[in-house]
């Protein structure tokens, strides 16, 4: 049984991990940590938790656990994942790792000298259709990735305290809307959404970025960026992601440019279809391809040995490096240099 607590038990929390963490079968969801007394009440008794705190230092000090999943706001995920890594504890950390790119290689340090397990909830190795791309691009379906560009277009306006957030909104408690504030986002739509695109482009090929420069509506609060980049395998990739376009309904469609295909990829719900010279379209619905292992049960997986960590924080300090890059490259108007990563 892995004893887990949670430090930033909010609204996203709430929606996504939680609901895993109280149903899986091998964890115990022992204690939450957020500093507003009446959420936290409010999700202690959704989740049938009994023990709560306001401050992290307490509840590491105080409570008998084996993992930390860090949710709080982007500034302090190395503060509070290198704190729960020092408490002895596995951490299951949300994305982004962190803000720069310094303080990610610092938590895999500390993870490796504690032998502990270290992992980050980008979306894309834990999505259906990119873990079936993947495969198949590993497996050589595509060729030689010549090519990669990625958009996503959708309102997230509300989260970021310029809009109105939207009726349906699912999870227990609302948002604290933290996004809205540069210092506590690490940015804009890049850091925050972007950052699963970013993740994409290079889980998904199996490289790394090597340069980038990037353009933005407001730097370094964005709602709108075009990515432009280039792939340790030569190829060259372009990403463009509109958070607050009139149409609210996320759309996405991502094309991969390989020597032997094209695949590209639409959404909501997804759809893969390959593109070959003097052949039939071959389509793939996401309800045809194999499951995929949510993060609390990747997770688990991984601590009992069952499988190999997907999304360990050593592969993600690229993400942050690149996304930390881009937002120089904003600024300055010059592309940045990544090296060999």
């Amino acid at each position: 049984m892995v004893r887990f607590g949670v430090v930033g038990a909010g609204w996203f929390a709430s929606r996504r991990h939680l609901p895993e963490l109280a149903q899986h079968p091998e964890v115990e969801l022992v204690a939450l940590c957020r500093r507003s007394p009446e959420p936290l009440r409010k999700l202690a008794e959704h989740f049938g938790v009994r023990q709560q705190y306001t401050d992290y230092q307490d509840m590491l000090a105080r409570a008998e656990l084996d993992a930390v999943l860090v949710c709080s706001t982007h500034d302090l995920h190395h503060e509070h994942a290198a704190a729960a890594l020092q408490a002895g504890c596995h951490v299951l950390l949300e994305k982004p790792m962190a803000i720069t790119a310094a303080d990610a290689a610092d938590l895999v340090s500390r993870a490796e000298a504690a032998g502990k397990l270290l992992e980050v909830a980008y979306n894309p190795p834990f999505w259906k259709h990119t873990c079936y791309l993947r495969e198949r691009l590993a497996a050589g379906d595509l060729g030689a990735v010549e090519a990669v560009d990625l958009r996503w277009t959708g309102d997230v306006q509300g989260v970021f305290g310029r809009d109105a957030l939207p009726d349906n909104m699912p999870g227990v408690v609302a948002p604290t809307l933290f996004r809205g504030n540069v210092a506590a986002n690490g940015g804009g739509h890049l850091i925050d959404s972007g950052s699963h695109q970013v993740c994409e482009a290079m889980w998904v090929t199996g490289e790394a970025m090597t340069s980038i420069a990037a353009q933005m509506d407001s730097v370094p609060d964005d709602m709108r960026f075009s990515l432009s980049f280039r792939l340790s395998g030569g190829g060259l990739g372009s990403i463009v992601s509109i958070g607050d376009s009139k149409l609210a309904d996320r759309r996405t469609v991502n094309t991969y440019y390989g020597s032997e295909a094209t695949v590209v990829v639409r959404g909501m719900p997804f759809e893969v279809t390959w593109l070959r010279p003097r052949a039939e379209a071959e389509v793939v619905t996401e309800a045809a391809m194999p499951e995929a292992p949510q993060p609390v049960v990747a997770f688990v997986d991984a601590l009992f040995g069952r499988a190999e960590p997907r999304c360990p924080g050593r592969d993600c300090v690229g993400y942050v490096a690149a996304i930390e890059a881009a937002y120089r490259a904003a600024a300055t108007g010059q592309t940045q240099n990544l090296g060999p990563q």
